[in-house]
């Protein structure tokens, strides 16, 4: 059996200042909302960030923005936060962009044990800048190495007590990678089930993966809420 934490203070009771976190979620989709308002409550600071994006002004990630927690932010897409940018602008914030898929895979790769590989996206770009180059077949590639985190942070649908997990729908995207590539991983779940109840088959994040758990609600705010107007065909 995994440590079921009471709240996510002390889930993340590894989390220390300086240290190099890794998060799931893709916007506000399956980010570990409450280990997120853990981590402001906890304070630590000089945090490197490792996901997607960095939430928005007001929710995820921007939170810890915004309270000055993070001095580095690694991701592929910034631009939904006011912050982030007035942090850039006014050279608070380090940031590394890294293409969507290279990201992924760098995530990928280290949870597999695999310390490098080469991939086109980004040649002849500042993304390549300072890095190996090789040519295969005629085609040029860059080497990428794989991510080093601290902790992985992630949010689950439903977890047993063993630690395996299922994610929901499009939910699931960047957190089975995050689960994998931590060296301590902390898993968000909604709903926390016995060992056993989960379908083996259906399982998206073996057990061995996972070194805490943390049962809790989600808001699960919307990023960008588009309507149509009454009538408008569909």
């Amino acid at each position: 059996m995994k440590p079921i934490y009471e709240n996510a203070v002390k889930a993340l009771d590894c989390v220390q200042d300086g240290m190099t976190i890794l998060v799931g979620g893709f916007g506000l989709c399956g980010i570990p909302e409450q280990l997120i308002l853990g981590l402001r409550e906890k304070g630590v600071q000089n945090l490197t960030v490792i996901s997607n994006n960095c939430g928005v002004d007001e929710w995820g990630l921007g939170l810890l923005l915004k309270n000055k927690q993070i001095t580095k932010m690694i991701g592929s897409y910034v631009g939904e936060n006011k912050e982030f940018e007035r942090q850039v602008l006014e050279g608070e914030l380090e940031v590394e962009l890294v293409p969507q898929g290279t990201l992924a895979e760098k995530i990928r790769a280290r949870g597999a044990g695999i310390p490098a590989f080469y991939t086109p996206a980004g040649v002849g770009t500042p993304v390549a800048e300072g890095k190996e180059i090789r040519t295969f077949n005629g085609k040029e590639y860059v080497l990428e190495e794989a991510i080093r985190a601290d902790v992985s942070l992630v949010r689950a649908y439903q977890g047993d007590k063993f630690g395996n997990l299922r994610y929901w729908k499009t939910a699931r995207n960047f957190n089975p990678m995050v689960a994998a590539a931590g060296k301590v991983t902390i898993a968000e779940v909604e709903h926390l089930v016995e060992v056993g109840d989960l379908d083996p088959n259906l399982i998206h994040t073996p057990s061995i993966y996972v070194q805490g758990l943390l049962q809790a609600e989600q808001e699960k705010r919307i990023e960008r809420k588009t309507l149509r107007e009454e009538g408008e065909a569909i």
